[in-house]
């Protein structure tokens, strides 16, 4: 059984039963383009300029909940209209991948993309998926990330196979997708629960743990997600082949941390906090630090 077999076999049968980056801050000029140099860390927060290693960059268009695909060659978000966009690091090159029909709010793109396996026949992937949420009811959608002006469809959710293995299809928010098979993680609200969507040999899933706002490690062995405790925001980390064993890694925390992302070595994460951006390791040692003022969601491009 493989690496990524075990990983999600794992991580569905038990639920149901700092930094070698560029530090945002840093001094120096830069273009736009050199900005958003590989490992960086970036801040979207709903305006027109995106943080990249400490310099603002104008996309042209207000952006909100960026995510960069897995080659860090295209950064996906939401524009002021609500469309769907994708642009080159430095924003250029935009194109809206799917209209916004009006109606709906859509939030936090996330990249699935998958090489063609000849072995079983499973086709490349190259998608985007996404929430949307009309008439008050939030559902997961995709679109190639290749259309231009695309129409999304609802992404299937089947559960794992046994009379106890349902997946909600209504109230899923936050997608996250890594890794090289497809798999991705969502948050339900109704729920309040983390739950993981296997795509390769066979669509399944299933319910991981209690929280919110969840992201999936690059290797996908682990996934990062909030859990309040005491009155705060804390990220814990659920380890898929240790046992799922779930550990706090803020257990001394006095603010929130919230909307953690991944480094793309899997060794830091960064977090947003009411005072702004801060990293911390992701195996839980040392305490948080401050790299930026500038709240909003943090995302590395690989």
């Amino acid at each position: 059984m493989t690496t990524r077999t075990r990983t999600t076999v794992a991580a569905i049968a038990v639920a149901a039963a700092v930094t070698g980056t560029a530090l945002l801050g840093a001094s120096g000029a830069a273009s736009a383009a050199t900005a958003a140099s590989h490992g960086t860390l970036t801040v979207s927060n709903g305006t027109k300029y995106v943080l990249i290693n400490g310099h603002r960059v104008n996309f042209g268009v207000p952006v909100r909940d960026l995510a960069w695909s897995p080659d860090g060659s295209k950064a996906a978000f939401v524009d002021g209209s609500g469309n769907l966009d994708i642009a080159d690091p430095d924003g250029g090159k935009r194109v809206v991948v799917a209209k916004n029909p009006g109606g709906q709010n859509w939030s936090h793109p996330t990249w699935q993309v998958t090489k063609k396996d000849t072995r079983y026949g499973i086709p490349a992937k190259d998608n985007l998926i996404f929430a949307a949420r009309a008439k008050g009811v939030s559902r997961l959608k995709y679109v190639s990330a290749k259309a231009v002006h695309g129409t999304p469809k609802n992404l299937p959710l089947n559960g794992a196979p046994d009379p106890d293995g349902a997946v909600p299809q209504t109230g899923n928010v936050w997608p996250n997708a890594a890794g090289h098979y497809g798999t991705s993680v969502y948050a339900n609200a109704d729920t309040g629960a983390v739950y993981i969507r296997d795509d390769y040999l066979r669509q399944q899933g299933g319910k991981l743990t209690k929280g919110s706002q969840p992201a999936l490690a690059p290797n996908e062995e682990e996934v990062v997600f909030v859990r309040s405790v005491a009155g705060h925001d804390h990220l814990f980390v659920e380890d898929f082949m240790h046992g799922n064993h779930v550990k706090d890694l803020t257990p001394h925390a006095t603010t929130d941390y919230t909307e953690p992302a991944w480094s793309p070595d899997g060794k830091t994460l960064a977090a947003r906090t009411p005072a702004g951006t801060v990293t911390l390791r992701a195996d839980g040692t040392g305490k948080p630090a401050k790299v930026t003022s500038t709240a909003g969601l943090a995302a590395y491009r690989p």
